[in-house]
């Protein structure tokens, strides 16, 4: 549906009180997928109060606990947030910093959030204009309690999280069973070869959450011998290059393709639990044609779409720029972002990341290749229709 977003006040805010049931959402993908830039169509949205990677909290208080374990902690931790209990952060503060003095400033992704740099929480921004936060801004806006934040948090009839600390949708089942939530996953998903290949450019930026992911490999697995990263041996002794980054950067999708393999079966036959609350976007139609995405998206969780959100779609996708950066968000080509893993990768790696995860490929619509002349024919699509 398409419709002018109403400015803050007219309605497209409703307090728990107001008998008007909220719409939550989980943006359930993994790390470059392009998850920052589609986070910040809800994060930009003046009717929607959203948070950028809350579970962080919990990877980092608990380090070096690997992926798996930290599953059911991930879960409890959304539980409390999408019925607006913030005081869940001070249960994973940094030890010494005083759990209970946490403030908005100190919740992770702060700095670019809208709400937190918007009126009333600052005067820094207006949550009714769309258009990037500027860190630098919001780092001075005034702390806030986290209660003053939860007053903000149940205006909003619509509460977004997007995560990538997730890694089977079932994890999320309680939730989704739960009467008095009404939850919606969106399942963001990018051709694994580009994910790997990202990865690696931004591997010293993630390598604390590569070493939790790899170690919840399954030892009984069969899995191919580690090839080199990045074009250079692992061994390599040239600075910045090979090294334990690169090796964790390559294995880790062998974890994250075993469990998203499990969530897209259990999305190809959904329970009853699952049904008519999953979709599947992938990140190579959200860039190709982003208006249409952002239209089928919005409709899926109840959103009106106005001009300025389309055209900020459209602005994020057609910029000049490039990051290495894990966790930054600005406009780039959209075309040059999807493809850049064809000439970035060798065909050993390609084989590499096909190999750990020819399953949801094949869901999705990914098609792999046979020869490195393949890789380097950018006239030639590696697209095909998904079969969800």
């Amino acid at each position: 549906m398409v419709g002018a977003a109403a400015p803050p006040g007219n309605g497209t805010r409703g307090s728990a009180g107001s008998g008007v049931k909220r719409q939550l959402v989980y943006v359930f993908t993994t790390w470059r997928s392009g998850s920052s830039f589609f986070g910040e169509l809800f994060n930009q949205n003046p009717e929607v109060f959203f948070l950028y990677e809350p579970v962080w909290h919990v990877w980092q208080k608990l380090y070096p606990g690997d992926a798996v374990s930290l599953q059911g902690a991930a879960r409890d931790m959304l539980s409390a947030l999408y019925r607006c209990d913030l005081s869940v952060f001070q249960l994973y503060s940094p030890a010494g910093s005083g759990g209970r003095n946490l403030t908005t400033l100190g919740i992770f992704g702060a700095a670019t959030n809208k709400v937190v740099c918007s009126s009333p929480l600052c005067p820094a921004y207006r949550k009714e204009v769309v258009g990037l936060v500027d860190d630098r801004v919001c780092k001075k806006c005034p702390p806030q309690r986290l209660a003053r934040f939860e007053e903000e948090c149940r205006k909003y009839r619509t509460l977004v999280i997007k995560g990538v600390r997730v890694f089977d949708v079932a994890v999320l089942a309680p939730l989704l069973r739960d009467p008095a939530l009404d939850l919606k996953v969106i399942h963001l998903v990018r051709d694994p070869r580009a994910v790997a290949s990202s990865r690696i450019r931004s591997r010293h930026g993630l390598i604390r959450e590569s070493l939790q992911v790899v170690r919840s490999r399954d030892p009984r697995a069969h899995r191919m011998p580690f090839l080199e990263a990045a074009g250079h041996k692992l061994g390599a002794k040239k600075e910045g290059v090979g090294g334990p980054a690169d090796y964790h950067a390559l294995g880790a999708m062998e974890v994250i393709c075993n469990s998203m393999a499990k969530t897209l079966q259990t999305a190809l036959q959904p329970p009853d639990w699952l049904q008519g609350h999953y979709l599947v976007v992938r990140y190579e139609d959200l860039v190709g044609d982003p208006v249409k995405t952002l239209r089928r998206v919005y409709d899926f969780v109840g959103l009106h779409v106005s001009p300025e959100m389309e055209q900020f779609a459209l602005n994020m996708t057609s910029g000049s720029g490039s990051s290495s950066k894990p966790f930054v968000v600005s406009a780039r080509n959209a075309t040059q972002a999807a493809n850049a893993w064809r000439t970035a990768l060798t065909f050993q790696q390609i084989k590499q990341v096909e190999e750990f995860c020819y399953q949801p490929m094949a869901v999705l619509g990914y098609e792999r290749v046979n020869s490195p002349e393949e890789v380097k024919d950018l006239s030639k699509t590696l697209l095909r229709k998904p079969r969800l």
